[in-house]
């Protein structure tokens, strides 16, 4: 709340509304009243890495339930080397992108490219590298999104 200036309320709708949209794709978001953001740089990096392994979707949706279901602190180096570990990748090199930072400039390369693209908030999705949707949306909004993107003339 204090990062983005909203109020309790504002993150029980928030949650309510992720909650919902979750439910809807199959994924079940546990928030907790001592539920907290994490900086998620170091996952982005092993995220990097693990693209190099072709793991990368296969991390993302780990890291997304220790996150959202789990409630872990994905900033921290352990919780990421185990996550990454339990989707096939090996732990001791985790640990070790983590610690050198192999991957940090490309990670921020990418998100200054993502910014200067009109990216303020997550989730936000771009579609033929033009058209860009902000917010959780949910199935029959990304599904009539989508069809009218069909639709359009190149």
């Amino acid at each position: 709340m204090e990062k983005y200036g909203t109020t309790a309320e504002d993150v029980q709708e928030n949650r309510a509304r992720m909650t919902e949209v979750g439910a809807e794709a199959g994924f079940n978001f546990q928030f907790t009243d001592d539920f907290r953001t994490y900086n998620t740089f170091n996952a982005h990096q092993l995220l990097h890495w693990a693209d190099q392994q072709g793991r990368m979707h296969e991390l993302k949706q780990a890291l997304l339930v220790a996150h959202f279901v789990d409630n872990q602190n994905v900033s921290d180096h352990s919780v990421l080397a185990d996550v990454a570990a339990d989707v096939g990748l090996d732990r001791s090199e985790a640990l070790a992108v983590l610690k050198d930072q192999r991957f940090a400039a490309a990670v921020e390369k990418e998100k200054q490219h993502w910014q200067q693209q009109g990216i303020q908030s997550v989730p936000s999705m771009v579609f033929n590298e033009r058209h860009l949707i902000s917010g959780a949306q949910g199935i029959e909004n990304y599904k009539s999104i989508l069809q009218q993107l069909a639709d359009m003339p190149d």
